[in-house]
C-alpha cells in the first residue's frame, strides 16, 4: 500500500512499509517508521560515546542505562498514549499494537521522556553514576531521535496540522485530503524536527562550558517545551484531557520550570562566589591602602 503526498510543491510517493522478511504464511513487514526512529536512537548512542568522557561519564556504565531505560521508555510511551488518547485495548497484543498497519506508530513522546529519565535515574542510582550529568547527555540524545524520529510521522502521514490557507506552503496526501478534504495543511512534523535539530546544536554548545551539573537537561526542558507548546496548537490529533491539549500544557509547564530552575541555580552559584572571593579581595585592597 502507498500514497500519494506534496510538500513544498514537491511530489512523493510513500509506502510505510520499508520491505517485507520471508517469515511466516504472508512474511513479515519491517516499517520505515521503526527503521527511522532506531536510526535516531543509533546516533544519539553514538553522540554519548564520543563525548561521555566530556560529562564525566563511562562508556559501559551508560549502556548500562540505555538497555534498561530503553524498553521502559517505549512501555511508557505506549502506555502514555493509550491513556490520553482514549484507544480501548481488548488485549495484550492490542496494546503492542501487533497487527496495526501503521506500524505500532501509537506512541506519545512526552511517555517515552517521561520514562527514560525515570528507569535512567534508578539504574543510576543502581549502578552509582552521576544522575544529573547522565541527564545532560541524555537530554541531548533526546533532541537527536526527536530530531530524526519525526521523519517516521511523515512517512505514516501523522502529526500534521490544520490548513495553512497558502497555495505553496505546507503539505497534502492522501490521508490528510481523506480525512480533512483539499488544500495544504501545517507539516507539523517537518516544524518539530527543525527545533529539535536546531535545538541540539544549541544544547552541543552549551554543554562544553555549562556551569551545573544538570544545567543541559533543564535547557533541553526549556528549549523543547518551548517549541513543542507551539507547534502543538496548530495541531489536529493533539491528546485531550477534556479541552486541554495535554502536550501543550505539559511543555508550557516544563518551559517554565526549566528556564526558572536555570535562573536560581545560577543565582545562587552567582552570590556563592562573591561571598566566597570578592569580600576577601576588597578587604585585602583596603589593607594595602592603609
Amino acid at each position: 500500500m502507498s500514497y500519494g503526498v506534496t510538500l513544498f510543491g514537491i511530489n512523493f510517493n510513500l509506502s510505510p512499509v520499508a520491505f517485507t522478511l520471508p517469515i511466516g504464511k504472508n512474511g513479515w513487514d519491517v516499517y520505515w517508521y521503526g527503521i527511522i526512529i532506531a536510526t535516531g536512537f543509533l546516533l544519539a548512542i553514538v553522540y554519548a560515546a564520543f563525548n561521555s568522557k566530556r560529562f564525566g561519564l563511562d562508556n559501559d556504565k551508560i549502556l548500562d542505562v540505555v538497555l534498561v531505560a530503553t524498553p521502559v521508555s517505549i512501555l511508557c510511551a505506549r502506555t502514555y498514549y493509550v491513556i490520553f488518547d482514549g484507544v480501548k485495548i481488548n488485549s495484550i497484543g492490542e496494546f503492542f499494537g501487533f497487527g496495526d498497519s501503521s506500524g505500532f506508530s501509537g506512541l506519545a513522546i512526552y511517555g517515552g521522556v517521561i520514562g527514560a529519565f525515570a528507569s535512567g535515574a534508578v539504574m543510576c542510582y543502581i549502578k552509582k553514576i552521576k544522575i544529573l550529568d547522565m541527564f545532560d547527555i541524555g537530554a541531548i540524545g533526546f533532541l537527536i531521535g526527536q530530531g530524526i524520529g519525526r521523519w517516521g510521522n511523515f512517512v505514516n502521514q501523522e502529526a500534521y496540522g490544520d490548513f495553512t490557507g497558502s497555495s505553496f506552503w505546507g503539505m497534502e496526501s492522501d490521508r490528510t485530503i481523506a480525512q480533512m478534504g483539499e488544500g495544504l495543511v501545517h507539516p507539523c512534523f517537518l516544524y518539530e524536527s527543525i527545533w529539535c535539530i536546531a535545538g541540539f546544536f544549541v544544547l552541543n554548545h552549551f554543554s562544553k562550558k555549562r556551569r551545573f551539573s544538570g544545567e543541559i537537561a533543564l535547557m533541553y526542558c526549556a528549549w523543547y517545551g518551548f517549541g513543542r507548546a507551539i507547534i502543538e496548537t496548530l495541531r489536529t490529533d493533539s491528546l485531550m484531557l477534556g479541552r486541554i491539549r495535554v502536550s501543550c500544557l505539559l511543555s508550557a509547564l516544563l518551559c517554565i520550570a526549566g528556564l526558572v530552575t536555570i535562573f536560581i541555580v545560577r543565582k545562587r552559584i552567582q552570590n556563592k562566589n562573591q561571598e566566597e572571593y570578592v569580600p576577601v579581595f576588597k578587604e585585602s585592597v583596603e589593607e594595602e591602602n592603609e
